[in-house]
């Protein structure tokens, strides 16, 4: 029988490694096509989204436009997953030079932030305090990461790429069924917040299918970034409200804090695989060093000549061992030195890939030590490719439902509860059961880490735009979805097919009914891999662009019928 690693043998591998140098562009792979397709596709969480984008699209709006359209009529109409009080990650790329770059519009911690806040008498997370209401909430980004990217890549007025949210917002439109039995779910939460209610409950109870929600705030909030760019929010009236009704309240936020934000442009990360490139997101996202990780161990496999279970049993593996990195070395950029050289490189997956029996699953427990988190279910994506080529993958987020249920009063906006992201107690669980290091320990101004992973697939005759909502699960479910895309499925499939998850600790796979067949998940089992079955999780939205016959394909996640993918 073969038996797996030992700890010394797994370290001594990870240590022979630690002075290898980045390998994470080679010339194999291909960049994006010189030519646009003619014509454009958006896939979103919502077809009022959608709409929108295309609305935009027809004014001679490009896809960065189109973009902070999406972004924005989200922000009215899922407010339960994302909005103007929260963050987002956005992977752009630029036809005209064939440029590839990455907005990080990720909230940030205020500078009056003080862990005592968030640790209950026994020394866990106070959930309530990091959950819940404007002390839970950092500071937003997307107000001017949506405007940042309208001046910097957009060819529209923000104003014109901003009329259809404000219209919706004003004329009202009517909630679908997720977004009623969310407030319903979190209604004890919303009734502690007056403007919350008024908002969301009317009568003070959930309201009913057929309802039209209408939100005059939030209008005159998106009108004023319309008429004044970034000071519309983080200067002016709308600040003077966020201050007011957050301090009120109990947060911490201060003008230093609203004019102090700042959007980052970093560079995205590259890695090729079986002769594709995927470009993805870097930290403060984890989610795209866990994925080039695991790509990265896979390449020295063939698994096209494997059976399906021998396949999933290598691909789980490498998620172990990329889960249990990423939770032990990332975090801000700005604040945390982070040894991406040695986790990007060929030579250290070749390392990992030598601990993986090929018959035994590896119990967590004989790695290295590290945290890791449970996977969550909120946030929203988009993918967006216009007639010259250009595209945006972005993932939104204001991180549980209704972030932390507060709406600053006047304004409309719902804010994030992205606090909890953070590290508060290192080593004790948040929300989704993470328990990270002091890598993403909070401190004044510092991003908290995110899983979110919009990413691109560049190969020589297909490209892929590609994201997903689910806490850590984005990040599983976005690998899954670029091997199903080389593999050769179309947008519908790599959308539709059913997903699995691990992510180190809990030492367990997580599995979507009908994921695996009898035999496969009996010999998985045989090889010590424990299964759970788990509900369907979430809600990928993916563009495809065949560059033989010029035809592009969008897919919204059917698990959600609210969605749509279109192609016009």
């Amino acid at each position: 029988m073969t038996h797996a690693p030992s700890w010394r043998v797994l370290a001594a591998s990870l240590f022979l490694v630690l002075g290898a140098g980045s390998a994470t562009a080679q010339d194999k792979a291909p960049d994006a096509p010189s030519r646009g397709p003619g014509h454009a596709a958006i896939a979103s969480a919502n077809f009022l989204a959608t709409h929108a984008g295309f609305e935009v699209l027809g004014k001679g709006g490009n896809a960065f436009d189109a973009a902070v359209a999406v972004s924005s009529t989200l922000a009215v109409v899922e407010q339960q997953s994302s909005g103007i009080g929260g963050g987002f990650m956005a992977l752009l790329h630029r036809a005209s030079d064939n440029s590839n770059t990455f907005l990080d519009a990720r909230e940030t911690a205020p500078k009056a932030v003080d862990m005592k806040d968030y640790i209950g008498k026994n020394g866990k997370p106070n959930r309530d305090a990091s959950t819940r209401g404007p002390l839970s909430a950092g500071i937003p980004g997307e107000p001017a990461g949506l405007v940042w990217m309208a001046e910097h890549y957009g060819k529209l007025p923000l104003s014109e790429s901003l009329a259809p949210a404000i219209r919706i917002a004003k004329e009202g439109f009517q909630p679908d069924a997720r977004f009623l039995n969310t407030i319903a779910e979190h209604k004890d939460t919303l009734l502690r917040w007056p403007a919350s209610a008024a908002v969301l409950l009317p009568g003070g109870k959930p309201p009913e299918q057929g309802w039209t929600l209408k939100q005059p705030d939030l209008a005159k909030t998106l009108e004023r970034i319309a008429a004044k760019g970034r000071d519309g929010f983080y200067k002016g009236e709308t600040a003077k409200l966020l201050l007011s009704s957050t301090r009120k309240a109990g947060g911490k936020w201060t003008t230093a804090d609203l004019d102090g934000y700042t959007v980052k442009e970093r560079q995205p990360l590259s890695v090729d695989y079986k002769g594709y490139r995927i470009v993805t997101a870097p930290p403060p996202s984890s989610g795209g060093v866990a994925i080039a990780e695991v790509l990265n161990i896979l390449a020295g496999y063939d698994l096209t000549k494997l059976d399906a279970a021998h396949s999933l049993h290598y691909t789980i593996e490498a998620m172990r061992r990329a889960f249990r990195d990423h939770n032990e070395y990332l975090g801000d950029p700005d604040f945390v030195k982070m040894p991406l050289d040695m986790l990007l490189s060929k030579h250290y997956a070749d390392g990992l890939r030598a601990t993986i029996a090929p018959d035994k699953a590896t119990p967590s427990e004989l790695l290295p030590p590290a945290m890791a988190p449970e996977p969550g279910m909120h946030t929203t994506h988009f993918s967006v490719i216009d007639a010259d080529g250009n595209m945006v993958a972005s993932t939104l987020t204001v991180n549980l439902e209704f972030g932390s249920g507060f709406i600053a009063a006047g304004t409309g906006v719902v804010l994030n509860d992205e606090m909890d992201d953070f590290a508060l107690v290192p080593g004790q669980p948040n929300a989704y059961g993470l328990r990270d290091s002091w890598a993403n320990a909070p401190e004044p101004g510092k991003r908290m880490l995110s899983s979110m992973s919009p990413s691109f697939v560049f190969g020589a005759d297909r490209t892929a735009i590609i994201g997903s909502p689910g806490g850590s699960t984005i990040i599983t479910q976005v690998l899954e979805g670029i091997l199903a895309f080389i593999d050769g499925k179309n947008a519908a499939q790599i959308v539709a097919q059913k997903r699995y998850h691990h992510q180190y600790l809990p030492d367990r796979v997580d599995v979507e009914p009908g994921a695996f067949d009898d035999a496969t998940a009996k010999a998985l089992t045989a090889m010590g891999h424990v299964l759970k079955d788990r509900s369907p999780w979430g809600f990928m939205n993916v563009v495809t662009w065949d560059h033989r016959t010029n035809t592009l394909d969008a897919a919204s996640d059917p698990r959600r019928p609210s969605g749509l993918g279109k192609v016009q």
